[in-house]
């Protein structure tokens, strides 16, 4: 049997309720990768060598993990597995789950037998000819404010204490620059700089992009009123937007993803937005934004750091002002 690996840095996901599939005992490789060590040690190089993206990587060890349960539960070994045994497990995963879901389970079942493969564990790919149900978006479900509401939740945010002008900077730099919430709470202070006479952020988005913007000036503003306020200015290696404790910086540690989905909701109750909004909303609020005003498609994708102009589309929800005027028109 394989020896469990040591997991720097929590490189696989390890809580109870991700990992119900997996067995301690086995150092978190499911079953039926138990069968050789060169299953075994390819399962693991799949993860952390081939996959860089934390939240890929977590989202896939689940489904492979489920998968993985399934197939221990009708007594398959990894050899075994044919694509009608793949294709009965995602047609079981469609009664619960929705398209999109479904389709990222058969991704992350794919692309492990695919490294399997390559790694000459075995022959063929079961998972290769098995086709994902249909799915086709043009609108993004993602919940967009008004201009007005944007305005409302800004100015209601009470920037005279530390957390309240730390909030508003926050809020201010996902709706400006279209900002993804894991890029804006790993912004150190360095990354917030003046190029000429200018201030300009340095974001560090997933793949590895970095896309550098100019500040819009009420960002600009924001940003310089938290940063003399804080006395972050004197510390280039800080966060941006770390943590705070009692109203007090907190150990300079960044500020997590979750907390800042709570900060949004409280915010939002706050300043009486009855719109359900998540960290999402400000990059589609912004970008929406953007293109009423007369941006261009292509210079909002470049801005959002997409690679195809169809998913900078997808934020672009103009069209819900047409329809709600031709709604109004209904009249009785």
């Amino acid at each position: 049997m394989l020896k469990k690996p040591q997991r720097s840095g929590g490189l696989i996901p390890s809580s109870s309720r991700q990992l119900a599939a997996v067995g301690a005992s086995s150092g978190n490789v499911p079953a039926i990768f138990l069968r050789s060590e060169s299953a075994g040690k390819r399962f693991w190089e799949f993860f952390t060598a081939n996959i860089r993206n934390r939240n890929t990587r977590r989202a896939y060890f689940v489904a492979v993990s489920q998968f993985s349960k399934w197939c221990e539960v009708h007594k398959f070994v990894l050899e075994e597995i044919e694509p009608i045994h793949v294709a009965s497990y995602i047609e079981l995963l469609g009664r619960t789950l929705s398209k999109p879901s479904v389709k990222q389970h058969l991704a992350a079942i794919r692309m492990l037998f695919d490294w399997l493969v390559t790694g000459q564990v075995i022959p063929l790919n079961p998972a290769h000819a098995v086709r994902g149900p249909k799915h086709s978006v043009k609108k993004g479900k993602t919940s967009v404010l008004s201009t007005e509401e944007m305005r409302t939740l800004l100015d209601s945010i009470d920037a005279s204490t530390l957390i309240g002008c730390r909030d508003r900077a926050l809020i201010a730099m996902m709706g400006y620059t279209f900002a993804r919430v894991g890029a804006v709470v790993a912004l150190k202070v360095e990354d917030y700089y003046i190029q000429k006479r200018r201030g300009w952020i340095q974001l560090h988005e997933k793949g590895g992009k970095v896309t550098e913007l100019p500040c819009h000036h009420s960002l600009e503003t924001f940003l310089d009123e938290w940063l003399q306020l804080s006395g972050l200015s004197a510390e280039p290696a800080a966060p941006l937007f770390p943590t705070l404790r009692h109203g007090k910086l907190d150990g300079r540690g960044h500020l997590a993803q979750a907390n800042v989905h709570m900060m949004i909701q409280r915010r939002a109750r706050a300043a009486g937005i009855a719109t359900k909004i998540s960290c999402h909303s400000f990059r589609a609020t912004g970008i929406t934004t953007y293109l009423q005003n007369g941006g261009k498609l292509e210079i909002a994708q470049q801005m959002a750091g997409h690679e195809s102009a169809r998913t900078t589309g997808l934020y672009d929800r103009r069209n819900d002002t047409i329809a709600l005027d031709e709604i109004e028109r209904i009249a009785y």
